[in-house]
């Protein structure tokens, strides 16, 4: 299992460096809200060969937009592009899933696509995320997570127990996928975290404290290195 910090800026990005994936977002813009290229680039420049990663928006099924912020990322440095389903429709979720996958493995076929839709889905009204693995997989997608879409300071773990997770995380192995779990996750959910065995755990929130909105603390990311590891 490996750690993702998210850090929103090239101050706090410092202070992540160790963690096993850098992920570069900006909180202000939603669950999954997008970063400047240029913030991107810095960040990839100082992780060196650590695998950067990027959020590119909550989206509504626009697969244009998304294809073209996707293709943004890749170019501007991202190991990992990520984007959130922030509708509820299948065939336009295929659509929108298909473009993403395109737009970044014709160019750069070595990186990675993450697929990620809401444990919260039920009261956002969009697309589970059991709905959205088969056709992350079968477009050629990397990864399928799961995160908070509303971040109103509950967890994953409000939304889906252990055992709903770990079916889902069955369910990607059984279709070639990795997974990626986060959503306002806490230093107490390491545990069980550990026994669903996601490929990768995100997180923003523990490691500023309890809020995402402030800063990341070196210390707090230094604890969740030596707890997941």
């Amino acid at each position: 299992m490996k750690l993702l910090v998210s850090p929103s800026s090239i101050d706090e990005a410092k202070f992540c460096l160790d963690a096993d994936i850098i992920d570069v977002k900006r909180p202000a813009e939603g669950s999954l809200g997008a970063n400047f290229p240029w913030v991107i680039r810095e960040i990839k420049k100082m992780a060196g060969e650590k695998p950067v990663s990027a959020a590119i928006g909550d989206y509504n099924p626009t697969p244009g937009n998304a294809a073209l912020a996707a293709y943004g990322a890749a170019c501007a440095g991202a190991d990992f592009v990520k984007i959130g389903l922030m509708f509820k429709d299948k065939e336009s979720a295929k659509e929108v899933i298909e473009a993403v996958v395109r737009a970044v493995k014709e160019p750069f076929p070595e990186k990675t696509v993450v697929i990620a839709g809401y444990s919260d889905y039920e009261r956002l009204g969009t697309i589970s995320p059991f709905d959205i693995s088969p056709l992350a997989a079968a477009a050629g997608a990397d990864f399928s997570m799961i995160d908070t879409g509303m971040k109103d300071g509950k967890s994953t773990f409000e939304f889906m127990d252990a055992e709903t997770l770990t079916k889902f995380t069955e369910l990607n192995r059984s279709l070639g996928l990795g997974t990626a779990l986060a959503g306002s996750l806490k230093f107490e959910d390491i545990p069980v975290l550990k026994q669903i065995n996601p490929e990768i755990i995100g997180v923003r929130g523990m490691v500023c404290g309890g809020d995402r909105t402030t800063m990341v603390q070196e210390e707090l990311v230094r604890k969740a290195i030596e707890m997941v590891h």
